[in-house]
């Protein structure tokens, strides 16, 4: 037989319906198609992940590191993505125990090589694995042309992916969704498209459980504890989809510190994800306005947020930055609105939610205008050093950066940009190198922090201008005051957002 068949016989129970059973040992065959070890110890649930994004590849070590109170691993773990050249990369990291992206955080490293040698997680880019799995985890983006005039979901690969687990998933198995997508996806959308693939086979629609529970994942320092040691959201389909996401959740997550959040439908678990990201989004929105008050007043807006986070009721407001960047942050406060029209058929207006997409979206460019200032009017020529390309701190995911509009922005006016990202090597949506380690200053008419990476945080700005003097931009607070204080002393020109004051 080969890897990607499945033995199956048919199973009738009481009400007379048929069940399609699958072999779990067939997944050591898939495993040695991929060249790997695979250890399917007795009785342990099989958990299949569903995309090895920057989510589900974190989620296949958080699921493979789970134990039980003997200290025994909870499941077995496949995660499954593309065949493509993108796919197989991120399949043939982590068979090798690397994990497929850049993460400062060890405990995420060390987790993964820990599950390799227990052998307890493979990858492969067989969908057969889904008919193998108690639970079936989508990690797979559902993408939205956000930066269009009239905005529009891309449900065509999402709708594939989905599909695909209906022409494999067992009956009985949990088919959890962490994407985030419009409200009412799982209802008016997973679930049927799973039904009717189901029904291709014989199968009723209830013949899996069907939830929903969206990721939280922040990649960082903390990635893998932002799945393992953080509070969840989660609904079923059904009251048994819901028992068994609890289950599942209940046995990832370190639930005694970090407790479960059920809520009464799919749609209200969907809907928790845009609006939580949508808050956040609006906030970051709402500080533009503000930086640029600050900066015409003379005052440092840093200092007054500080000054204002110290009442535990404000204690989360955002920061001046160079602005938003991300696969989420970016484009999830028009979800709702998408979803009103497209998934419900009755559009709600979101006026608030789509002016934070637009003002975060353009806030690279008020840095830019800043820098135009600095360097005397005009970019054209001139050569600039970019410090971070990433999204965000520590992280080496340059998606929808800022970082990209700046640099697009700069060079359409005549700038030189050099980039250098201490985490990034390559520059995927731009194809272009990136260096790792900061350069010399010499011979750049002005030096750009974008990131507040902690090798720029810890730098000794001094000896690394050495004798050169370029105009210098703070775009996200990166220095703290002894650094800018020594570069003003230099005689270098010196602006920071946010900060009227050096």
């Amino acid at each position: 037989m080969d890897a990607g068949e499945v033995d199956t016989t048919m199973d009738v129970n009481e009400s007379g319906s048929a069940h399609v059973v699958g072999d779990p040992s067939q997944l050591t065959a898939l495993a040695s198609a991929e060249d790997v070890t695979f250890d399917l110890a007795p009785g342990r649930a099989v958990v299949a992940v569903q995309g090895l994004g920057f989510v589900g590849a974190a989620m296949c070590v958080a699921a493979a590191t789970a134990v039980d109170a003997a200290g025994d691993p909870c499941f077995n773990v496949v995660g499954v993505d593309l065949g493509d050249d993108a796919g197989r990369r991120r399949i043939d990291s982590l068979n090798a125990g690397r994990f497929p992206f850049e993460t400062t955080d060890t405990a995420l490293v060390s987790a993964l090589s820990a599950a390799r040698e227990r052998a307890n997680l493979f990858a492969c880019a067989d969908p057969a694995a889904y008919g193998l799995a108690d639970v079936v985890v989508v990690d797979i983006p559902l993408d939205i042309d956000w930066r269009s005039e009239q905005p529009a979901l891309r449900l065509a690969g999402f709708e594939a992916a989905i599909r695909t687990v209906g022409r494999h998933v067992r009956p009985g198995a949990l088919v959890l969704l962490e994407t985030t997508v419009p409200p009412g996806t799982t209802e008016r959308i997973v679930v049927p498209l799973l039904a009717e693939e189901l029904a291709a086979r014989g199968l009723s629609e209830d013949s899996v459980l069907v939830a929903h529970s969206y990721e939280r994942v922040m990649p960082g320092a903390d990635y893998l504890h932002s799945i393992t040691h953080y509070w969840r959201v989660y609904a079923g389909h059904t009251e048994a989809a819901a028992k068994a996401a609890e289950a599942f959740l209940s046995q990832l997550i370190d639930i005694d510190s970090y407790p479960l959040t059920r809520l009464g439908s799919t749609s209200a678990s969907e809907t928790a994800k845009v609006l939580e990201n949508t808050f956040r989004a609006t906030t970051i929105a709402l500080m533009e306005e503000w930086s640029r008050f600050a900066e015409v007043i003379g005052i440092d807006l840093f200092e007054v947020v500080d000054a204002i986070r110290m009442r535990p009721t404000h204690a989360n407001m955002r920061s001046p930055g160079f602005g938003v960047g991300g696969y989420c942050l970016t484009k999830d406060p028009l979800f709702a609105q998408l979803a009103s029209d497209v998934v419900w058929g009755q559009p709600v207006e979101f006026p608030f939610s789509t002016a934070a997409v637009r003002t975060n979206d353009a806030a690279p460019l008020v840095s830019l205008a800043r820098l135009r200032e600095l360097v005397g009017g005009s970019l054209d020529g001139q050569r600039i050093l970019l410090a971070g390309v990433s999204y965000r701190q520590d992280v080496g995911d340059t998606r929808y950066s800022p970082s990209e509009t700046f640099v697009v922005a700069a060079e359409a006016e005549g700038a030189v940009v050099e980039c250098t990202d201490p985490l990034v090597d390559h520059w995927e949506e731009l194809d272009r190198p990136v260096a790792r380690t900061l350069p010399s200053a010499d011979g750049f008419a002005a030096v750009v922090f974008a990131v507040p990476h902690e090798e720029y945080r810890s730098l000794d700005v001094a000896d690394w201008l050495g004798t050169a003097r370029p105009a210098v931009l703070d775009g996200f607070s990166v220095l703290d005051a002894d650094q800018r204080a020594a570069i003003a002393a230099l005689g270098c020109p010196l602006a920071s957002i946010g900060r009227g004051v050096v």
